[in-house]
């Protein structure tokens, strides 16, 4: 029984899109369309639009005097796994695990005073799911995997000087999780809970040179305790009330944005994501009793970028970008829930002006993503192979200036 949770709580923590769409381990960078074209190089410089309320705050003195942000992302990951279980308790790698997302974003934000300016994002900072064949060979691990969170995040920002800025908001968090996996007599199990939390994010905004800025931004941790019940479609008694604590992890980037010619910028940046927060999953019944308790030992990891914008003429703006991105989990401690490898991200993109006031932009990505090994037991299942994966990513946003 205790083995059976300890596979229960890792999805219910971490289940879903943790390996592939997104920034480090399971972290949504999806934020906005008009940073897509450029892999999200520079957004904490950019200032773009009002998604800067979500990667620098201190950026909204930047923008016009209200301005509201409407973007939409379609994220498919592909990753299928080959090789063996032992003993094969299923039939079938499981077929592809991904599943396609669609994620929303919302920014609004306005000017107070001619130094003051307020904002509100809501976005999904963490998410996506996973799913394999319900009869394959590591169904005992792993079946269905799911997360999903909401983030409000209000947000203030003050011109300091004619070349300072900072910025400041909170992030209140909601999160839902829902896993299953082949638990033998037992049936299937079924686990969901959900919980909300809060942090906080800030950022500042300096331009040393005209046509020049660079940013730093911050965001913290959020802690969490899931509450919810596992349930066994083939022993009711075997049903309860689970608690699970975790931490998604904090992040801080260092952005550059230089204008090289009135057509011309280049983009840069380099993000710290602080995964080695997540080091065990520890689960408990309501009553205090320990069910399990699973080392996990992330690493911190490290997101670089670089990106250009080409503007032709008033009405078309055309994007490109790379980025890298570090893989959170070793080969000693991955699992067919999180078989993360490093991406290597190849994104365009553009933005058409509709008028002085509206624009769209739009853009597209494809992460190749490392083909890694997985030697996981658990279950009463040994799974021995690998992962190819990729993931595409298609976005588009509508921005409005009043």
């Amino acid at each position: 029984m205790s083995h059976r949770f300890n596979r229960l709580a890792a999805g219910l923590a971490l289940a879903g899109c943790t390996h592939l769409a997104h920034a480090a381990g399971f972290a949504l960078i999806e934020q906005n369309a008009s940073g897509l074209g450029n892999a999200y190089a520079g957004q904490a410089a950019a200032a773009t639009d009002a998604s800067t309320i979500f990667f620098n705050p201190a950026g909204m003195t930047l923008l016009p005097d209200r301005q509201l942000v409407l973007a939409g992302h379609l994220i498919k990951p592909s990753t299928e796994f080959s090789g063996t279980g032992v003993p094969a308790l299923g039939v079938g790698n499981g077929g592809d695990a991904g599943d396609l997302a669609f994620v929303p974003n919302f920014c609004y934000a306005f000017r107070l005073t001619p130094d003051v300016s307020l904002g509100v994002g809501i976005n999904a900072p963490f998410g996506l799911a996973t799913e394999y064949d319900a009869g394959w060979v590591g169904r005992t691990q792993a079946i269905k995997s799911k997360i999903e969170t909401i983030n409000l995040n209000p947000s203030i920002a003050w011109r300091a000087s004619e070349t300072l800025s900072f910025g400041a908001g909170l992030s209140i968090q909601v999160i839902k999780a829902e896993l299953t996996n082949f638990a033998g007599a037992l049936g299937t199990a079924n686990v969901k809970g959900g919980d909300h939390g809060w942090g906080f994010n800030f950022g500042a905004l300096w331009q040393p040179l005209t046509g020049t800025r660079i940013g730093l931004a911050y965001r913290s941790e959020v802690d969490y305790t899931l509450e919810g019940q596992a349930t066994f479609s083939g022993n009711a008694a075997a049903n309860g009330d689970i608690t699970a604590d975790t931490t998604m992890p904090a992040s801080a980037s260092l952005s550059l944005f230089h204008r090289l010619s009135p057509q011309l910028d280049l983009l840069a940046d380099v993000t710290w994501t602080g995964w080695s927060a997540f080091d065990e999953l520890r689960i408990v019944r309501t009553n205090g009793a320990l069910l399990s308790l699973t080392p996990e030992n992330w690493d911190d990891t490290m997101r670089y970028s670089i990106g250009v914008t080409y503007r032709m003429g008033d009405t078309w703006s055309f994007r490109g970008g790379v980025a890298y991105d570090e893989a959170p989990v070793s080969d000693m401690y991955r699992t067919p829930r999180i078989p993360d490898g490093a991406r290597t991200w190849v994104a365009v993109g553009g933005q058409y002006r509709i008028s002085q006031r509206s624009a769209i932009d739009f853009g597209y990505a494809h992460l190749f993503v490392e083909d890694v090994g997985l030697n996981s037991a658990g279950g009463g299942t040994t799974l021995n192979g690998e992962y190819d994966s990729s993931v595409d990513i298609l976005s588009a946003q509508y921005t409005h200036s009043f």
